[in-house]
């Protein structure tokens, strides 16, 4: 098959289109995918310039978010059979193959059917910022309705979904955007509180929309100084969520108004072989994919590239101005 490797950590020059081994199914709960598309995410681009986490494998092949058709099952299979369209979460971080190919094999439990309304590459932009933003603002987060959440980047990956999920539970939204096209772009998913942060102070804006209060909480999906820049505007015994390391964080803040801090990396349950948090992150695929059909999510699909054309994809992804999701298709 083909497949983009990564021979070696680096710049987005070290990935190369070479001709692979199909993979094949060994366990009884395997199925082997056909890939149609796969999502391209900043933790790629991390795994690429340092290597993946634990990786003995040769050749590397990156991407955790996949979407395709089933073409095999193993013998114990019982939830899909071939021809069915699914998309999911698997692989490119440690030891098991990435979806930057044609072909991936993947344990059933770890699917979820495709979302009929998505094509294959809409569909490989969704589970890990689908996951990401469900569970920190519903698992680690405890947002309820009625509450106010201030989330961070809403343009972006994780940040247009998790507006979406918010506001869907009966949340108050407010977001920080970084232009006019951005907010053009949170306005038309259903977002109408963002905030221009580079013209204005986010603390104070969002305290202006809360009576003074501040919010109940807030997602941080860009960094340790969004993070410890956000501690004032969230209220006494609020919370906040962060995806990234707090290295050098101040909770100074925090702790004056008794704030709870929540960390949030969706890789564990993958990376450790937690299958009960993994059976949760694909109930969590399952039931985002009804919001999908039903109308109440949207994904924002800024490019689509072929798959030789990855390095092409990982820098668009690093030079952080993207809105939405870039994928890769296979010509498949």
């Amino acid at each position: 098959m083909k497949a983009v490797v990564m021979p070696k950590p680096g710049d987005a020059g070290v990935l190369e289109a070479h001709q692979v081994a199909d993979p094949a199914i060994t366990g009884d709960r395997e199925l082997l995918i056909r890939l149609k598309a796969a999502g391209v995410n900043p933790v790629d681009t991390k795994m690429r310039a340092g290597g993946t986490y634990g990786s003995g494998s040769d050749p590397v092949i990156l991407g955790c978010d996949g979407a395709g058709v089933v073409e095999e099952t193993g013998a114990a299979c019982q939830r899909f059979k071939p021809g069915d369209e699914v998309y999911f979460f698997n692989g490119g971080i440690g030891t098991a193959q990435g979806n930057y190919a044609e072909y991936s094999v993947v344990d059933e439990r770890w699917v979820a059917a495709k979302p009929a309304s998505l094509s294959f590459a809409e569909a490989a932009a969704v589970p890990l910022v689908a996951i990401t933003a469900w569970e920190s603002l519903f698992d680690q987060g405890r947002l309820e309705a009625g509450e106010h959440a201030l989330i961070h980047a809403g343009a972006g990956g994780v940040g247009h979904i998790a507006c979406q999920m918010a506001l869907d539970v009966g949340a108050d939204v407010s977001t920080t955007v970084g232009s006019e096209a951005k907010a053009e772009l949170v306005r038309s998913l259903g977002g109408n509180r963002t905030i221009p942060y580079k013209d204005v102070d986010f603390v104070d804006a969002t305290l202006a929309s809360s009576n003074g209060h501040g919010v109940d909480l807030a997602f941080d999906t860009v960094g340790p100084k969004v993070l410890e820049a956000s501690f004032p505007a969230v209220r006494f015994y609020g919370r906040s969520v962060t995806l990234l390391d707090p290295k050098d964080v101040s909770f100074k803040q925090a702790r004056l108004r008794n704030q709870a801090v929540h960390l949030e990396l969706m890789l564990s349950p993958m990376f450790f072989g937690l299958d009960e948090a993994r059976a949760h992150q694909t109930a969590i695929l399952d039931h985002c994919a009804r919001m999908i059909d039903e109308g109440r999510l949207r994904v924002h699909l800024e490019q689509t590239l072929a798959l030789d054309q990855a390095a092409q994809a990982h820098r668009l992804v690093e030079e952080g101005h993207m809105t939405g999701k870039v994928v890769l298709t296979m010509d498949s």
